[in-house]
């Protein structure tokens, strides 16, 4: 992680999130990714039947989908302790532990495909755009937000949490530029319907007072691919 200034001790992405998990939302904020999502323009949330979940961590996604009016989400997870944490949540019908790229769950079965701070752990786009693209009905779409690749360099800071012992541990982050995605996406064939880029702003100021220093630079990124009908 070429970007890293931090120098934490770094583990893979398994291992981290079920290292993680107990205090995994009490640590991530709200205005990273849900905030995001709520101010997307082009999703009818409640008009969608059943939406799949990659990268499904605890259900904090599940649940706000299933908040929206989606009728019902399927999650899927690498690590088993998030898994469990998304199961005593409830939100999800159905939860695979599963990669990404190989997902087992029914081709062309979802109205919409949603990853919430996923794509920084993945080292190629491609496979999930291309999975995306097999699970989602035509006219349907692919909602992806995650930390803008600007402000993972800026700030030199890969995901990372700190352990019930006090020790920093940073989980394996690669850094993906906006053109990758597009590149990516186009490549497997979805077309670009929406994207937003937030920045730190008075609410991430008084979240985080030392993010001051981060005002106005684009923190999370999120894109809505549609697949044509």
């Amino acid at each position: 992680m070429d970007f890293d200034a931090r120098g934490y001790r770094t583990v893979d992405v398994r291992t981290g999130y079920g290292q993680w998990v107990g205090s995994y939302e009490r640590t991530v904020e709200d205005a990273m990714d849900i905030g995001v999502l709520a101010e997307l323009a082009v999703p009818d949330w409640a008009s969608v039947r059943r939406a799949a979940d990659l990268g499904c961590g605890t259900g904090r996604t599940g649940g706000w989908l299933r908040g929206q009016g989606v009728a019902a989400v399927d999650g899927v997870d690498v690590t088993p302790e998030m898994l469990a944490a998304a199961r005593t949540r409830g939100a999800h019908d159905r939860l695979v532990e599963a990669d990404l790229a190989a997902t087992g769950l029914p081709g062309g079965a979802y109205q919409l495909v949603v990853s919430s701070l996923v794509d920084e752990h993945l080292p190629e786009l491609g496979p999930f755009y291309r999975e995306a693209w097999r699970l989602t009905a035509p006219g349907g779409l692919c909602v992806l937000v995650g930390l803008h690749p600007h402000f993972i360099m800026t700030a030199g800071m890969p995901t990372h949490f700190t352990t019930a012992e006090g020790e920093d541990i940073a989980i394996t982050t690669h850094v993906h530029l906006v053109s990758e995605h597009l590149t990516a996406g186009l490549a497997a064939g979805w077309q670009l319907a929406e994207m937003r880029e937030a920045v730190v702003g008075d609410e991430w100021i008084a979240l985080k007072p030392k993010w001051e220093r981060y005002r106005s630079h684009p923190v999370s990124a999120a894109y809505v691919w549609r697949r044509p009908s």
